[in-house]
């Protein structure tokens, strides 16, 4: 257990420390910065076990409180001599990781949904329901025939759509009963992306312009960090409930729609080459769907990249190294989420706006206890050519483009 003492002491030292390393490496610490870095996190290390170390020891029943306040035989004749925690676990360390793989896979199910893949499917089963496809014992009439039976057991398409409008903000309507529907992720997933992308946009002109290198406004870490804890803390509390068994689900329905769309004599039947020209066949046949098959399959692949890489600890790396390292695993693919969002009309670059104020995302709904406000009643909401913005933002209340003032949803 430390005492007041010997916890000023420890940081006096710690202190002291970092003051005599930083004193006798400053020149090397010139020419190389990255040393400096290695220097910090080493003793941040040495600083870190000392406090979990002080966390694992007992606490007396008191919490210390006798001797703080000098009752009983071990009342403290001094301040320095009583009880000193070292404080508690860090908020951004409890959001649990399984959660947010499980939403980037709903995402990922959620993009296929408006692709149209089951609508395809169910498309399909009509046909072969009435006799209207040349099918009748292949592979692909088999899986029509086991898809249609296994419907019973699964949950349904409205079932689906009250989790894309509860987890992801999806959609129309309240979504399911007593639940509050998302609609901050939309927001602040392309806040992530954006500054995912502007942080390696940053630092390709910082790897330019050398003198300037390691300059901190070229690709704020505290600024991508800010916005990823924003959003997972975001996921942290629409996560809950039926999501992991739901989206395992879905995802074993989605496999099954493609190996039937890719069965021989379904592709054989529309002339295709694959389960892709299968789904766009029929969306054009069918339903005179003009296709969006590409950029939404890319949003789909590319934001459950992001989603997942977010669900790892990688977020709260200080090192500035580290950071880079583990976040060029997704550099690629947040700048082609942005790409391929913006190109239908659902999200937009941004610059100016490099922090999303708190306020801009808040409870409605069930759990604010009031309904969620038209857009035109927000406070520093305007309208400008029928959608809404945030007055000196810029930025879209739902992220899509401020010239489209109609659109698809999300």
């Amino acid at each position: 257990m430390a005492t007041e003492q010997q916890y000023r002491d420890l940081y006096d030292r710690v202190a002291a420390l970092r003051q005599q390393v930083a004193g006798r490496l400053g020149t090397e610490l010139t020419v190389n910065p990255q040393l400096g870095d290695a220097v910090i996190k080493q003793l941040d290390e040495l600083l870190e076990s000392v406090e979990k170390s002080e966390r694992t020891k007992p606490v007396p029943p008191d919490g210390g409180l006798a001797e703080l306040a000098g009752l009983g035989p071990g009342a403290a004749q001094e301040l320095g001599a009583t009880r000193m925690p070292s404080g508690v676990e860090a908020y951004d360390e409890t959001v649990a990781s399984e959660r947010v793989l499980a939403v980037g896979d709903l995402y990922y199910c959620y993009q296929h949904e408006r692709v149209g893949v089951f609508k395809v499917v169910q498309k399909l089963q009509e046909l072969f329901q009435s006799g209207s496809l040349r099918l009748s014992d292949g592979p692909g009439a088999f899986g029509l025939y086991k898809f249609d039976r296994r419907d019973v057991l699964r949950y349904t398409r409205q079932d689906r759509i009250a989790a894309y409008r509860r987890i992801l903000g999806y959609g129309r309507g309240a979504g399911a009963a007593g639940s509050r529907p998302n609609t901050d992720f939309h927001m602040l997933f392309t806040h992530f992306n954006n500054q995912v992308a502007l942080f390696w946009r940053d630092k390709r002109i910082s790897d330019v312009i050398r003198m300037r290198a390691y300059d901190p406004s070229f690709g704020s870490i505290a600024i991508v960090r800010r916005a990823g804890l924003d959003l997972r803390n975001n996921l942290k509390f629409t996560s809950y409930g039926h999501l992991n068994v739901l989206r395992v689900e879905v995802m074993q329905l989605l496999d099954e729609a493609f190996r039937i769309l890719g069965a021989e004599d379904v592709k054989k039947l529309f002339g295709a080459d694959n389960a892709w020209d299968v789904v766009d066949e029929v969306l054009i046949r069918y339903f005179d769907q003009r296709l969006v098959t590409s950029p939404r399959q890319r949003m789909a692949v590319t934001g459950q990249k992001v989603l997942r890489w977010l669900a790892a600890p990688h977020i709260l790396e200080a090192t500035r190294a580290e950071f880079e390292t583990l976040l060029l695993n997704i550099a690629e693919e947040a700048e082609e989420w942005i790409t391929s969002a913006q190109s239908l009309g659902l999200a937009e670059r941004t610059e100016a706006e490099r922090v999303l104020p708190w306020d801009r995302h808040r409870p409605v709904g069930v759990a604010a206890g009031r309904p969620d406000p038209q857009p035109g009643n927000r406070p520093g909401y305007s309208r400008r050519g029928g959608l809404g913005t945030y007055r000196g933002s810029g930025l879209p209340v739902d992220g899509r483009s401020r010239s489209r003032t109609v659109g698809p949803r999300p």
